[in-house]
């Protein structure tokens, strides 16, 4: 059971609920539940319309009043005083963590006249520092923190970086922000939706990884202020750097597909997308024996472009080999115009393609889906332009949901035109602010959104921002560097590794792998070798087969 932190007889608070902690609010008496959460924010997270069918189920009301973290306005704050006052007594309220729940009750209850010091005294008691989010009424924060380098995203890209500028130099002061109870090996989760990896081998908990003498900020980030040199908090603390890492990692947009919440997780649809859900995707690929089965791939930029048909992949692979192929009918629907963006690997991914007898719809965008009715509609683009919306029945569908960067990144200075934060595709270096540096998914390099992309990156972001304290020499140039194990089948991979402008950088010679068919030995690679290399390697500074390339004098970006 989540952690409920009772602040009144009449309101309590808690960080994001399951549907399972639902029934045990109903079993403690609560009557209503407000969500404060918008959905997207993590991997692991519940959508909003589950935990409100559990709340229906028990009899609670339920509310969603979604906050952006940091960024609590005077509506949000009568919007959640109108909710209080109208749904009936005992309330519970949850987001990421329970800090903007109770953050938006404070305020609301210091409209009506209670004092900032017993709203202290009660937030303090359940752990909370509200000093900030009052300030504005009676109080300043005093003692502000204050690193040499602060990192914005404790997964991989972040916690890779900070063991990499620790294995350079070691006499820094780092910290990393980031709310995560748990850390996600989420490479592996295509693994676990084919049966392969067992779930629990893909997470461990965040504290277990954070670099020796790294602080860790167990909170989330609400606003950048590059031109102040500080991020400040979901609850407004301020927190001062010297020099910054942005690595929030992206955003999966649930909402952005209509009905998918509503039916996530039931009525066969599922994603390898999400950790609750790939061992369900691998319940309806071993319970399905004939019917139809749906794949979608939404338009890119995604995090790692080959998964929505690794899944198509190793799904008709298990019916092959039990005999259910011949029974079931492949649809593969991707918004893009070709299997794979580099040339060089779709002929082997093709003879799959056939072997599978799976059908190809390029340029259809999954737009709707109902999942009682098992219907998903899809809108289709011809080479004019014209669109028109194609129904396709299903008995699963796969859903790899559309992405975008995190909405605290979108809304900042940081980010560009399409909401990615900003960089030097080459030193990875912001274009405007000197002194922040961005990697993995949320920055807007135009490279493959992978955990080998991140493993590559981390040295070089390392290296550059040590250089431009003056503790390194030379800056180092990214390459675009991507990998993407394509499991074709169970037992052999597709080792796709490419840089920008889908140049291929392979890492092996062609008599040890050849990246363009099929191997044995990559699907070793896979399974058996790049798990502890990211636990062990990636994320402990060591760098394996990563040597960042200096650049030439003169050629350093900007």
């Amino acid at each position: 059971m989540n952690e409920i932190k009772q602040v009144t007889g009449a309101f309590s608070v808690s960080a994001q609920l399951t549907e399972a902690d639902v029934q045990g609010l109903a079993a403690r008496g609560v009557k209503a539940l407000i969500c404060n959460r918008p959905d997207g924010e993590a991997a692991d997270q519940p959508n909003v319309a589950e935990i409100e069918t559990a709340a229906s189920n028990a009899g609670i009301e339920f509310a969603y009043l979604p906050v952006v973290s940091g960024a609590v306005k005077d509506k949000d704050v009568s919007d959640f005083l109108a909710a209080i006052q109208k749904l009936p007594s005992p309330v519970h309220a949850y987001c990421r963590t329970g800090t903007r729940s109770i953050t938006l009750w404070a305020l609301s209850q210091r409209r009506l006249g209670t004092g900032v010091n017993q709203l202290l005294e009660l937030a303090s008691a359940q752990g909370y520092d509200l000093s900030s989010a009052l300030s504005a009424v009676e109080q300043r924060p005093s003692g502000a923190a204050h690193y040499d380098i602060l990192i914005v995203g404790g997964g991989a890209a972040g916690i890779a970086a900070a063991s990499s500028l620790l294995a350079r130099v070691k006499d820094l002061s780092i910290a990393i922000i980031d709310p995560a109870e748990v850390h996600y090996y989420q490479p592996g989760w295509t693994l676990v939706g084919a049966g392969i990896f067992r779930q629990r081998d893909t997470v461990k908990t965040m504290a277990s990884l954070i670099p020796e003498g790294v602080e860790w900020i167990r909170a989330a980030v609400g606003t950048f202020e590059p031109e102040r040199n500080r991020v400040t908090l979901e609850d407004t603390r301020p927190v001062y750097y010297e020099r910054l890492i942005v690595a929030p990692g992206i955003k999966l947009d649930w909402h952005g597909i209509e009905g998918l919440v509503d039916t996530l997780g039931h009525n066969g649809v599922t994603s390898n997308y999400r950790y609750d859900l790939a061992p369900y995707t691998w319940q309806l690929v071993r319970n399905l024996r004939g019917g139809r089965a749906v794949f979608t791939q939404p338009p890119m930029p995604i995090k790692c472009a080959g998964a929505p048909q690794k899944a198509l992949y190793l799904s008709s692979d298990h019916w092959l080999r039990n005999g259910s192929l011949k029974n079931i009918e492949i649809d593969f629907f991707n918004a893009g115009e070709a299997l794979f963006g580099v040339k060089e690997y779709v002929p082997a991914l093709m003879e799959y393609i056939q072997r599978y007898d799976a059908h190809l719809h390029f340029r259809h965008r999954l737009v709707k889906i109902d999942g009682e009715s098992k219907t998903a509609w899809f809108e289709r683009t011809d080479d004019k332009g014209a669109k028109t919306t194609v129904e396709s029945g299903f008995d699963m569908i796969h859903v790899c949901p559309p992405q975008c960067a995190p909405d605290v990144v979108r809304l900042s200075t940081l980010a560009d035109a399409a909401g990615w934060v900003d960089v030097d595709q080459n030193t990875l270096r912001h274009k405007r602010y000197g002194n922040i540096w961005g990697l993995g998914d949320a920055m807007n390099a135009p490279n493959a959104k992978t955990a080998a992309a991140a493993r590559m990156q981390a040295p070089i972001v390392a290296n550059n921002l040590l250089e431009d304290m003056g503790l390194v020499s030379g800056v180092a140039h990214y390459n675009g560097y991507g990998s993407c194990p394509l499991t074709v089948q169970r037992g052999k991979i597709v080792l796709a590794e490419f840089g920008y402008g889908g140049k291929l950088l392979p890492s092996f010679p062609r008599w040890v792998i050849n990246g363009q068919r099929p191997s044995r030995l990559a699907w070793i690679l896979k399974e058996k070798i790049l798990p502890p290399i990211y636990w062990k390697a990636m994320l402990k500074g060591k760098e394996w087969m990563v040597n960042p390339e200096q650049a030439k004098r003169g050629t350093q970006g900007g």
